[in-house]
């Protein structure tokens, strides 16, 4: 006897985007799912901060249900945080807030979450026309429509739009009068009585405020706060992974075990060489397809260069000072996200594609085929510092003046969690770029950069009316695009709380508060 399985494998077309009330299935058989409705937008460092209007997130569920869709999902309701190195592309911010209509803190945001429960509960009054009824939509002049649910009892739901982004309408529906504001749907349950307009709202605002908690050190003995500090040097450590002539993908190397991949190289300088004179400073020219990059010239950071959210690829461009006979160029690339999405995105790459010196005379000195030694991370991941104690043989430097503006140095402190239970980041203004775990969970990349627009490229007030794409209503120009970064109260330990910096480029650990997030 023979037995046949046989399998069959239904895909049905959705949509994502800010609006899918246009958006059809293939076939009339399937239903109008919409997989993505996005409430607002990510923000990537050095970007500015995206909100879209709850005015017109409520406009664009309305008009979906008005259009017959079927299944309607936000993405995201909850914001989030990429902890670790899990941001969902390059230069995506540690925070995924998303202006969603709950915060990245777990706290409602307001009047976002308020007006979009009262929108849910007056499509709830509809739902068995919407499941059990016939729609049509009519035509009640210029950019106004109503979508209409009836069933063979006579009962009736009607969804009355206003398309216009500039005028209200005044409309006549079932003998009756109806004023619609610019870009908004009513909702009438009955068929006449308004139940929920979306561009009305009257759900209150409220307003969060992060409280600021100095750093407290868990032995109370203490009489000033003690820092734990090691400093790693610039370039390869312990044995290195191999040498190459020429330059390598960064992500095909590493793998995306680490964000860090070392590149060393030397170059001789002769005594009589022009590079050597007084007012012809050479400068170092570094080309790179991303993410960003630290540069040291004999041990000493020379600065540091990076791409951007659209736009991976940048230059170096520094004046270095070099000295007679050998001269050690080390650099330091960085990955900040992985590209996820778009045509190909796998073959996009990252890393160094040329290194060249340009002198005095139009002399310049290409490197870019030396023979370069690399390194696969940094030390203090080797030697496990985000853990907090590290390998036996790891030696902490203590102080209760932490080093500021370090390149490549290593904190630790023990700490109390701040009172209260309100959710909790890290203010880390003062810091420059880097990464940091709190008892061994990493709570991410941060990176207070500044946004690099300026004021006139954000808005004082949005107007909701009319399609939105997530540069329409943006703040933030000028600002740290980061300040604060999320960690969960469920990581803390009652007391001895290890904390854990790795500082790229250079900041001011003693800076660094707590913050408690609340409504005031």
């Amino acid at each position: 006897m023979t037995t046949w399985l046989f399998m069959i494998h239904l895909q049905i077309d959705t949509c994502n985007s800010f609006y899918c009330d246009q958006f059809t299935p293939t076939s009339p058989n399937r239903p109008k799912i919409w997989t993505e409705n996005w409430p607002g937008w990510f923000k990537t460092f050095g970007g500015r901060d995206p909100h879209r209007p709850v005015e017109d997130v409520a406009f664009s569920v309305a008009r979906f249900f008005q259009k017959g869709g079927s299944v309607h999902n936000y993405y995201m309701y909850h914001g989030g945080t990429n902890f670790g190195r899990t941001a969902g592309g390059p230069f995506i911010t540690t925070s995924y807030d998303y202006d969603a209509p709950i915060d990245e803190y777990g706290l409602p945001r307001l009047p976002k979450w308020g007006h979009l429960k009262e929108l849910h509960k007056a499509i709830k009054l509809c739902e068995h026309l919407l499941l059990h009824g016939k729609s049509v939509n009519i035509s009640l002049g210029p950019s106004v429509e109503a979508g209409v649910y009836t069933d063979s009892t006579g009962a009736c739901a009607a969804f009355i739009s206003n398309a216009d982004d500039k005028n209200d309408k005044t409309v006549e529906f079932r003998n009756a009068s109806y004023h619609l504001p610019a870009w908004s749907v009513s909702i009438l349950p009955d068929c006449k009585n308004v139940v929920f307009n979306t561009a009305k709202v009257s759900s209150p605002t409220n307003k969060v405020a992060m409280v600021p908690e100095k750093l407290q050190q868990s032995d109370k003995g203490q009489k000033t706060f003690k820092w734990d500090v090691l400093k790693e040097n610039p370039g390869i450590w312990g044995k290195a992974d191999f040498v190459k002539n020429g330059f390598v993908d960064h992500i095909n190397t590493t793998k995306d075990t680490t964000d860090y991949l070392w590149h060393t190289t030397s170059v001789l300088i002769g005594e009589n060489e022009e590079f050597l004179k007084k007012g012809s400073e050479p400068v170092l020219l570094i080309e790179s397809k991303g993410h960003a990059l630290h540069a040291f010239v004999n041990q000493k950071y020379q600065g540091t260069a990076y791409g951007n959210g659209s736009h991976s690829a940048f230059t170096f461009k520094n004046p270095i000072s070099l000295k007679a006979g050998k001269n050690e160029i080390a650099l330091l690339s960085l990955t900040v996200g992985l590209q996820t999405a778009g045509p190909f995105y796998e073959f996009v790459g990252a890393g160094v594609t040329s290194v060249k010196i340009n002198g005095p005379n139009n002399r310049t000195i290409d490197l870019s085929s030396n023979a370069w030694t690399y390194k696969i991370g940094v030390q203090g991941e080797h030697l496990r510092l985000p853990q907090g104690d590290g390998l036996n043989n790891t030696k902490w430097t203590s102080t209760s003046e932490p080093p500021k503006g370090q390149a490549l140095t290593w904190y630790k402190a023990i700490v109390d969690a701040p009172p209260g239970d309100e959710p909790v980041g890290l203010d880390m203004l003062y810091m420059g770029k880097g990464l940091a775990w709190l008892n061994g969970e990493e709570i991410g990349r941060y990176w207070p950069r500044i946004s690099e627009f300026k004021k006139e490229d954000c808005v004082q007030e949005c107007d909701y009316r009319g399609k939105f794409n997530p540069d329409k209503c943006v703040t933030g120009c000028g600002e740290p695009t980061q300040r604060w970064y999320h960690v969960p109260r469920s990581w803390f330990k009652p007391s001895g709380n290890v904390l854990v910096f790795f500082e790229e480029k250079g900041g001011d650990p003693a800076k660094i508060t707590f913050v408690r997030r609340k409504v005031v």
